[in-house]
Parts: structure tokens; C-alpha cells; sequence
């Protein structure tokens, strides 16, 4: 029988003896029943009254998966591959979102769009992230830019970081210690160092927070082929938030943050032999401000942003990147049916890189910060209409002004319909939006590869799907999309084998259908699971698997102990390899693999001491998920929480 559909067969017929259970069960309230979301529209929205169907992670749900980290997390939802999570620490990671890339997907940290201007799609590094200091993620697929602006054509990543206990003092204390081995190692020695602190409270008006975090893994290469050589990542994370509510009204925060990793590689050229080695510093300053009246609020989010980069390898390169964010917006609440947003956004971006030219033994600047920078200024409008009879309304208007590319409309219509019944209620919605992708500095301006004649890329979006929701059981979610690319940007071979960023006169389409489901089975039993299917012009399809399903049982077994299984199926997929025999890239074959997790926390201390064991790839699976690369075999760790 083909893999593919011993596969969904046995999720399907899981679904369906569960769905059996479940019927029968006294169950508890799911917990998406009252869930509230906050990214499609920038309001405070009940799940039910989104036009959306938007995946929420939980600050319950990151502490069922500690010890792992955010790209890790994010990539076991719905419609998402986030490539070189399962690879050695150090491995850059690459966004695949219905059929998209890295430039097409938005990193909020509390609302405020995040971006590295020196990077080749001006995006933002999930690795800079200590899952341990967030609250909570929303992951909104589909366009969005007329809420954020550009860069959210295929999802925006929206992470809430921790904020102060109410408490005058609270402290908490994380430590994991685990394995680091390939299929091939069964050594199991503790090669895995992952440990956070952090102490906050409230002292009547003020409020504080102070955290810190590190990462060190050693004991895995990063190419398959050598592994003999063991590459490092070394990570470390800091975080102050200070907050003064000045009247019953009026409130603000401020902060600053660091995040620095240094994770040695190997290259093919170099080999073993030659210490590679990246280093990435991040330097972030912020204010968020609230004011509050009768109907509404004006809110302040600024944030700067301060990242260097720097490659030793057999082509060393020094890459800086400054930003400044700004985003003003007012919401207003007409009634209890009819809200509004208006807002400003404002961006300053400036990038600066240095090589060693051939023949030379210094660095020397190669893009100029005078030349490769841009500003944004974008005022935009959204508003959400709720219905006493069914019909929600989402919609949004966007300027995008650009101080290279001029102005440029984007737009979003989203209505869903929800009708109630005793069992609970269906909802159907739809939507169409456009984002608008502007090339990065890089693309523009890098010596060699650069093009200051590039376009823009646009998306289009369409949406159409249903949710079902059975009262105090279960949810369910289907959506079908479909993603039209224009003015798509390549990296094309313009002839003698030089190649060069230009825009692609043909138009791409990704299509697909997202599945999600949560219900309780019984009262102590959970279950989640998603599927994905996704369809991309040939020109789009580098290692996105055209099946994808994730499937999650949750059992607490008593009051103090939980655990969990996980499953995850990723379809055959494409890789491109460049060959130095042809000058050409080949395309390999990755073949699809299985990998099951599972998770148990003891707590010895309720609310004050927990132990917890992650064993991941249990069935020590062989299998690539970059041509070339090294991915992890079975491993184990183990952790202590410890709250005061």
C-alpha cells in the first residue's frame, strides 16, 4: 500500500474513533471555546467571531513542549514548514508558508513588525528567540499586508512576550540537559545545555521584568558527510521590561533586549578543516504606550533595532543592519457591533556590508550604508462588523509609500458567516486580500548579485472554508487557498555564468487545503491534529512537501503528571544542489520520513517544582531535511521548573 495513504488512512481512522469517544464522554470545555484573538483585526475578537481561521499557541501549549525551541514549535502547526529545525542548532532556517519564502512571512514581537535588513529577504531570525521568555504566539496565513505592511503575504507571526507577575516579586528558574546525536550515534551523551532565569513583579504602578537565557549544544556536524567534526551553537538571551501606570488611563512600557548566537559550520569548499564560523548580535530598544477613553484607545508601539552578522568562512563577510519601527494606531469602538482601526506605520531601514576583495587580506566595505536604505510611511484603516444575526466583516485599506518604489495600494475583504445551533455553530468565511513585497537592500545593492532595477513582488490571495464548533467537544477547520505571484524575484543565470537578482515575467500560483481539528476524547484525554496539502508551480517547489500532517494526544494522568504523544508525516520533496561539474543546479529527491515524540512533566510542587522529559525521534528515523545536512536522531532531555 502507498505510504501516503497508509498515512492518512490511519489519521483518518484515528479521527474517527476518537470522534466515537468522544461522543460518549463527559467531556470539558474545549478550550478554544472562549479563546480570543488579536492579529486579524489588532481588537480583542472571540475565535467564533473571526473571519479567520488563526492557530493560537498558548502559553499552556509552550509549557507541554519545553525544552524545544520557538521555530521547533511553530513548525508542528497547521500549513507551516519551517526548514532546519530538525537539523544541528546552528542551521539557518527557511519559512515555507503556502508555497512562499522567507521574505513573505511577518515576525511580530509584541506587535511590532520585526526585520534584518542585511539579510537576503529582509527577514527576521526565529533563532534569536528564547522560547522561554514567551507568553504566547498567533500564527495569521493569508495576507495581511494592510494591517502590517510588507513582507505579510504569507503569514504574520505574531509572539507575545512574558509580562511582569502581579505579585511584588516572583522568580522563575528553568534548566534543560539533554542529547545531541545523529541516527548514528547512540552514545547519548549530554551534549545539550539550555537554561533561563527570570525575576519580575508589580510595585503598585510600576512594573518590572528582567530575564536571561542561554544556549550551548556541541556533539553534531552540520554536514552529514562529516561527522567526525562537531559544530556548536552557543546562544545567549536578555530581556528588560519596565512599566509605570501613570493614571487609570494611561500606561506605558519600555525595553531593551539582547540575542547573540555564534554556531560554527562546515561548507563544501572548505571543509573540516577551517573553523566556520556565524555570529549574529541583536541589539532591541522599545516603548509601547497606551492611552484610554470612553470608546477607545491610541496606542505607540516604536521599536529600534540593532543587528550585526559576521561570516568567517572561505568568503568572510561582515553584514550590519539598523531599523526604526513606528506604529501609531487608534481603536475605536462605535457600539457593540461596529470597530474600527486607524492607524500609521513608519519604517527606516539602512544596511552596510564588508568583504575581502580577491587578492587582499582586509576587509573592505562593499554595500554603503548612504545608498542602501529606505523609509516607509503607510497609513492605513480596518474595520470588523459583528452582526446579531451572523455576519462578521473584516476589511482593511493600506497606502504603502516607499521612498524608492512611490505608493502602492493594498486592500483586504474577509465576511464569514456564523450560525448557531444546538449543538454548537458553523461558520463559513472568505476572504481576498493583497500584500505588496518590496526587494531588500541586498537584493538591490550587493555588488555582485544586486539590481537596482527590481520590482516589487505582488501577491493575491483567496480564501474559502468553514469551521465547525460541537458545544463542550470539539472544533473543526477546513480552508482552501489559492496565491497568485507576481513579478516573482529570482536568482537567474543572465549568461557566462554570471547570475544576478531579477524579476520573473511569468506569474506563480500556490494552492492547498488546510485541516485542523481539537477535541476532547475524555475528560483527561486531547486531541489535536492538522494536514496540509500544498500545490506549487514548479518554479516554487523547493523543499515543500505537498503533504504535511502533524498529529498531537495530550493525557493528564493525574493532577501533578501529563503526557504526550506526537506524530509528524513530511511528504517527498524537492531540493536544488549546485553541481561544479555543469555550473548548474540539480534537483534531488528527499524522501518522506516519520518522526514520534513524546513528552511527560511531574509536578513535585504544585505551581512550584516541575520535572519534565522530552524523548524526540523515538524510532530513530534516518531521513534528510536539507540535501547534504545532518538531522538528529533520537534524543533524550531532561528539565526542572522551578517558580517562587
Amino acid at each position: 500500500m502507498n505510504k501516503k495513504t497508509t498515512v492518512f488512512g490511519i489519521l483518518c481512522f484515528g479521527i474517527s474513533v476518537c470522534g466515537l469517544a468522544q461522543q460518549q464522554a463527559d467531556s470539558t470545555t474545549v478550550q478554544q471555546l472562549d479563546e480570543v484573538v488579536i492579529t486579524d483585526s489588532k481588537f480583542n475578537l472571540k475565535r467564533e467571531n473571526s473571519g479567520k481561521v488563526i492557530t493560537k499557541i498558548t502559553q499552556a501549549d509552550l509549557q507541554h513542549q519545553q525544552g524545544k525551541s520557538i521555530a521547533e514549535i511553530i513548525n508542528s502547526t497547521v500549513g507551516i514548514e519551517i526548514n532546519g529545525t530538525k537539523s544541528y542548532a546552528g542551521q539557518n532556517l527557511n519559512y515555507y508558508i503556502r508555497g512562499g519564502r522567507n521574505r513573505q512571512v511577518l515576525v511580530l514581537i509584541d506587535g511590532v513588525p520585526l526585520f534584518d535588513a542585511s539579510q537576503i529577504s529582509n527577514d527576521y531570525d526565529l533563532r534569536l528567540l528564547n522560547a522561554d521568555q514567551v507568553d504566547n504566539i498567533e500564527i495569521l496565513k493569508g495576507a495581511s499586508g494592510t494591517l502590517y505592511g510588507s513582507g505579510a503575504a504569507t503569514a504574520v507571526i505574531n509572539v507575545t512576550l512574558k509580562k511582569a507577575s502581579k505579585k511584588p516579586i516572583s522568580a522563575n528558574f528553568r534548566s534543560v540537559l539533554g542529547t545531541n546525536q545523529s541516527q548514528h550515534d547512540n552514545a547519548y551523551y549530554v551534549q545539550d545545555f539550555r537554561n533561563s532565569v527570570s525575576v519580575n513583579g508589580t510595585l503598585k504602578k510600576f512594573s518590572y521584568l528582567a530575564s536571561f537565557g542561554n544556549q550551548f549544544t556541541d556533539g553534531l556536524s552540520s554536514l552529514s558527510s562529516i561527522e567526525t567534526d562537531k559544530d556548536t551553537y552557543d546562544a545567549i538571551n536578555g530581556n528588560l521590561k519596565l512599566g509605570y501606570q501613570f493614571s487609570k488611563n494611561f500606561k506605558t512600557h519600555v525595553y531593551a533586549s539582547f540575542d547573540d548566537f555564534k554556531a560554527d559550520f562546515d561548507d563544501t569548499y572548505s571543509g573540516p578543516e577551517i573553523q566556520d564560523v556565524s555570529e549574529t548580535n541583536q541589539h532591541r530598544f522599545g516603548m509601547s504606550s497606551e492611552f484610554t477613553y470612553k470608546k477607545g484607545s491610541i496606542i505607540l508601539n516604536t521599536a529600534y533595532n540593532n543587528i550585526k552578522r559576521d561570516i568567517s568562512s572561505s568568503y568572510p563577510a561582515i553584514y550590519k543592519a539598523k531599523s526604526f519601527v513606528a506604529d501609531a494606531f487608534n481603536r475605536y469602538h462605535f457600539n457593540n457591533t461596529f470597530y474600527t482601526v486607524l492607524g500609521i506605520n513608519a519604517q527606516d531601514n539602512t544596511m552596510e556590508s564588508f568583504s575581502i576583495p580577491y587578492g587582499s587580506s582586509d576587509f573592505e566595505q562593499s554595500i554603503n550604508p548612504d545608498d542602501a536604505k529606505f523609509t516607509i510611511i503607510d497609513p492605513y484603516a480596518n474595520m470588523v462588523y459583528i452582526s446579531d444575526f451572523g455576519l462578521n466583516l473584516n476589511a482593511g485599506v493600506r497606502l504603502n509609500n516607499h521612498s524608492e518604489y512611490g505608493s502602492h495600494w493594498v486592500y483586504s475583504l474577509n465576511p464569514s458567516f456564523k450560525k448557531d445551533f444546538g449543538f454548537g455553530y458553523i461558520k463559513g468565511l472568505a476572504s481576498y486580500s493583497t500584500a505588496y513585497i518590496t526587494p531588500s537592500l541586498y537584493q538591490l545593492f550587493e555588488p555582485t548579485y544586486g539590481n537596482t532595477n527590481l520590482k516589487p513582488e505582488d501577491n493575491a490571495t483567496i480564501e474559502v472554508g468553514t469551521e465547525v464548533h460541537l458545544k463542550n467537544k470539539a472544533t473543526f477547520s477546513m480552508v482552501y487557498f489559492t496565491r497568485k505571484e507576481t513579478n516573482f524575484i529570482d536568482f537567474v543565470d543572465i549568461g557566462n555564468y554570471v547570475y544576478q537578482y531579477q524579476n520573473v515575467d511569468n506569474s506563480f500560483t500556490a494552492r492547498g487545503v488546510e485541516f485542523t481539528t481539537d477535541f476532547n476524547i475524555l475528560k483527561q484525554l486531547k486531541f489535536k491534529g492538522n494536514a496540509t496539502y500544498t500545490k506549487v508551480d514548479d518554479k516554487l517547489n523547493l523543499r515543500i512537501p505537498k503533504f504535511k500532517v502533524n498529529a498531537l494526544l495530550l493525557y493528564d494522568l493525574s493532577e501533578s503528571i501529563f503526557l504526550s504523544m506526537s506524530y509528524q508525516f513530511n511528504d517527498d520533496r524537492t531540493d536544488s544542489v549546485y553541481n561544479p561539474s555543469t555550473y548548474q543546479n540539480d534537483d534531488i529527491n528527499l524522501k518522506s520520513y516519520n518522526l514520534f515524540d513524546f513528552y511527560i512533566s511531574h509536578k513535585l510542587i504544585k505551581n512550584k517544582l516541575m520535572l519534565f522529559a522530552n524523548v524526540t525521534n523515538i524510532l530513530n528515523e534516518d531521513y534528510q531535511e536539507l540535501y547534504g545536512y545532518s538531522t538528529r536522531g533520537r534524543n533524550v532531555s531532561l528539565g526542572l521548573n522551578i517558580n517562587l
